[in-house]
């Protein structure tokens, strides 16, 4: 299972970030999760959209690059030691977390975590055979 993500390459400058939210904004599209990483020149936004044909449809006419790709995105208990937990069941099954980020839900009692790995399909084996509860796009957009 996985959910899709929009990965945008956007010169480290004041402004770009901005132009992205109110070009997604004015297409309708809610981001509901984001993480930005950076280097000198560049960064890479990655964003979890409500409407991504719309939002990508959107970036694209207005000339921002983007690209979809596949993440997972997990659901862990709101406790101590419970990301300590899932990180364990992926390391025990050899798999590298390439990235990760949270999605801030204030109501909800079990945060979201999303992740890229370098072996997908073994990882999202370890974490069903854990218990661990993987989200499906669907459910993302429900919740």
């Amino acid at each position: 299972m996985s959910v899709k993500q929009l990965s945008i390459f956007l010169e480290n400058r004041p402004g770009r970030l901005v132009t992205v939210a109110r070009v997604l904004g004015d297409a309708g599209c809610s981001i509901l999760a984001l993480s930005v990483a950076d280097t000198k020149d560049f960064g890479i936004l990655r964003l979890i959209v409500d409407k991504l044909d719309v939002g990508v449809k959107a970036l694209r006419e207005n000339d921002i690059l983007c690209q979809t790709n596949e993440v997972t995105a997990v659901g862990i208990d709101s406790a101590p030691g419970s990301l300590a937990k899932v990180l364990e069941v992926l390391g025990d099954s050899g798999v590298n977390v390439e990235y990760m980020y949270a999605i801030a839900e204030p109501r909800s009692t079990h945060p979201v975590m999303v992740f890229r790995f370098d072996q997908a399909k073994p990882a999202i084996a370890a974490l069903e055979k854990a218990g661990v509860h993987i989200y499906t796009d669907e459910e993302l957009l429900r919740s």
